[in-house]
């Protein structure tokens, strides 16, 4: 399976998505004028990878601002996630958030409330 790997922009998150060194990641700020566009190649990436996954999958949320479009978006990509649970394999989110930033670290509670996945939450300082 092919990585996906798309670089940040100023308003659109880094994505790292690479099954062979067990490497998934989204980082930085999402708020991309088209969340549907930007989104779609990670989630059909991850509907692929739930067909095959690794036995351990540790995803990381490192997002310093997500806008309420994005806020769906990742939504519906733990969804996809978490039928790599459903399937017996282990799964875990590791959700970054600035040590000072509450309300990203309230949206990863929030997340961790609605999705039957582990969080890690760890906060971090610049």
């Amino acid at each position: 399976m092919e990585p996906l790997i798309i670089q940040g922009g100023e308003n659109s998150p880094s994505v790292i998505l690479n099954k062979q060194e067990n490497n998934f990641e989204i980082s930085g700020r999402s708020l991309p004028e088209e969340v549907i566009g930007f989104y779609s190649p990670v989630m059909n990436w991850l509907e692929k990878y739930v067909r095959d996954p690794n036995d351990n999958t540790l995803f990381r949320l490192k997002l310093d601002y997500i806008n309420s479009a994005s806020q769906r978006a990742i939504q519906e990509l733990l969804t996809i996630l978490e039928k790599i649970k459903i399937q017996g394999k282990d799964v875990e989110i590791d959700w970054y958030f600035m040590a000072d930033d509450d309300d990203m670290k309230e949206a990863g509670e929030e997340y961790s409330e609605t999705i039957d996945i582990p969080f890690n939450f760890k906060s971090y300082q610049i």
